[in-house]
């Protein structure tokens, strides 16, 4: 009989994803689809709620951040219908029209909503606002935000000098700055920006390297005028500014089309189609680190949608080599750095991944975490300050490893256990809803067809 490869475990509250290997292995083969692109979708629903006008998202990610983002937003003024893949309607209040709340704003476990929700807050004079998030977005540093915020005249107060949340701001008539980042993120950026939009003239951030762009291109298909310097890797919004509601279009996400991508390369005679990725160059950095470990991958039917390069992307089992990861890289692919790991392991040779110590006040601290439950399964991995040292080409054994409450350790393990020999138990596996509510369902389908077909 077939072996179900792919199996849940209810335990209160926690979910148990539980994954047994065949022992003759298994293959992964098939098209899918993966959730849309979760940055595009926060901004999609921010912009649309500070447009005049209608605006219709096609595609939205209906993971758990962007819910965060809407309730959010709906309850400034913004009226957001219900939410699904098929269309959102957001029907704005103007720049600068969002209302005082009358409770604590939640973003849950989203960073991107706080942080970029903190720009338009500190923004609008004469309101009050307090925001707060979920245990692990509490311990997030909002310093890097809030500092050039407050150079613009903003006036926050929180914990740890202003540096935590919860948060409490007090609207003000901001001034425009040009802030010099002592980091690339497009958090930052897209906050002093759309801080900007209310301020009388230009506000201009500048990077050490560039970060994702979806911010200025969603600003100015909404009418903003915003002006970038690739040369300097600087952005500029001219305000004050007025937006116009668009029909905006969701690409699938590569951050969570990574997933697949890493374990066709890595499971043997493996052939996916995963259909309608954003390649926008800013997020293509998992396709260059891949390409550096000689994985087998092609770009299909590309095209342009709604402002975005998007694409069907193949990937085949190929036998992987080790490479370095380091320096403007980095801000290209930080996201999938943890499903790089499980590629590496998996590669001839060592892989240093260095400049990476932002991935230590993520959700969890992804370098500790993805170092110790790799090696948990067997995996000879060392932590570097910025990163991790990789021995590849060691075997794996199923044990039990755990998410730490984080949505990409959940989703890496579960793709490090497909070659782990025995059975892998992946405690708090229920974390993947947060950017991925369908992953579990797709893993059974593509395994569970792989190795059926196997052992007939």
């Amino acid at each position: 009989m077939p072996v179900t490869v792919v199996t849940l475990k209810q335990i209160e509250t926690q979910l148990d994803l539980i994954i047994t290997r065949p022992p003759s292995g298994l293959f992964l083969k098939g098209n899918l689809q993966v959730p849309g692109d979760k940055s595009i979708s926060h901004r999609a629903l921010m912009l649309g709620a500070i447009a005049q006008g209608e605006t219709r998202i096609q595609g939205l990610l209906l993971g758990d951040d962007p819910r965060s983002t809407a309730v959010c937003f709906q309850a400034m003024g913004a009226e957001i219908s219900v939410l699904n893949a098929a269309a959102v309607i957001v029907k704005g209040v103007g720049v600068g029209e969002l209302q005082e709340p009358v409770d604590i704003l939640n973003a849950g476990n989203s960073g991107t909503t706080l942080r970029l929700m903190l720009g338009l807050l500190a923004s609008h004079p004469g309101r009050f606002f307090t925001v707060t998030g979920d245990k692990s977005l509490r311990s997030r540093p909002m310093s890097r935000v809030v500092q050039p915020l407050q150079q613009m005249g903003a006036q926050i107060w929180g914990r740890g000098n202003g540096s935590l949340a919860p948060l409490a701001i007090q609207g003000q008539r901001l001034k425009p700055i040009h802030y010099h980042s002592p980091i690339a993120s497009a958090q930052v950026k897209s906050c002093i920006l759309l801080a900007g939009l209310m301020a009388d003239g230009d506000t201009t951030v500048t990077e050490p390297a560039l970060s994702r762009d979806h911010s200025e291109r969603m600003l100015k298909a909404f009418g903003a005028k915003i002006t970038v310097d690739p040369e300097t890797h600087s952005a500029t919004v001219t305000g004050p500014a007025q937006l116009q509601g668009q029909t905006v279009i969701v690409p699938g996400d590569i951050s969570s089309a990574a997933f697949w991508l890493v374990a066709g390369a890595i499971v043997p005679d493996s052939d996916l189609l995963i259909e309608n990725i954003g390649v926008n160059p800013t997020r293509t950095g998992i396709l260059d680190a891949l390409a550096m470990m000689n994985a087998d991958i092609q770009l299909e039917n590309q095209r342009i949608v709604a402002g975005e390069p998007v694409a069907d992307i193949r990937v085949r089992y190929s036998r992987l080599n080790a490479c370095e990861i380091a320096g403007d890289l980095i801000p290209r692919l930080i996201d999938e750095i943890p499903i790089l790991a499980v590629a590496a392991v998996f590669a001839q040779g060592t892989t240093v991944i260095q400049d990476a110590a932002e991935l230590r006040v993520k959700e969890s601290d992804r370098l500790a975490v993805m170092a110790s439950q790799l090696n948990r399964m067997g995996a000879k991995i060392t932590e570097l300050p910025d990163g991790l040292e990789i021995t590849g080409n060691t075997p794996l054994t199923g044990t039990e490893v755990d998410s730490h409450t984080d949505h990409r350790i959940s989703m890496s393990l579960a793709i490090a256990a497909l070659n782990a020999k025995g059975i892998t138990t992946i405690h708090g596996a229920e974390a993947a809803t947060i950017s991925y509510p369908d992953f579990t369902t797709t893993l059974q389908r593509l395994c569970n067809r792989g190795s059926a077909e196997q052992l007939v």
